[in-house]
């Protein structure tokens, strides 16, 4: 048995907004314990906020990416990380012109359901 796994077929994850999700490691992909995403928000993407039930780390590679976390608006560029703790009310977007791409790890892995999204 291999004490490690290559990932070179991620699972897509169907978007209606343009933004592109590849999740390598995960809920969806392979049962990990935490998530692994490679995403592209486009420019103009947000959601909606949400107050979830696991810690997400985000690497910015290009672009710019906006997170509005208890009132304060917070804008990241290529280089730059950050850590938002579980529990913590958080909205991200991408309101710049040029589509922003990142990756997103989340400990637990990322599940819908316990993102706890708020109603448009």
């Amino acid at each position: 048995m291999k004490n490690y796994k290559v990932q070179k077929d991620p699972f897509v994850v169907p978007t209606d907004d343009g933004k592109l999700i590849e999740e390598h490691f995960g809920k969806a992909s392979i049962d990990a314990e935490l998530s692994l995403a490679h995403m592209i928000a486009p420019p103009g993407w947000s959601e909606p906020f949400q107050t979830p039930e696991f810690d997400e780390f985000t690497y910015i590679i290009k672009g710019k990416k906006q997170f509005a976390i208890n009132g304060e608006v917070i804008v990241l560029g290529a280089g730059e990380s950050i850590r938002i703790s579980k529990g913590t009310r958080v909205q991200y977007s991408n309101p710049f012109e040029d589509p922003c791409e990142y990756l997103a790890i989340c400990q637990p892995a990322f599940q819908i359901e316990k993102a706890n999204r708020e109603e448009a």
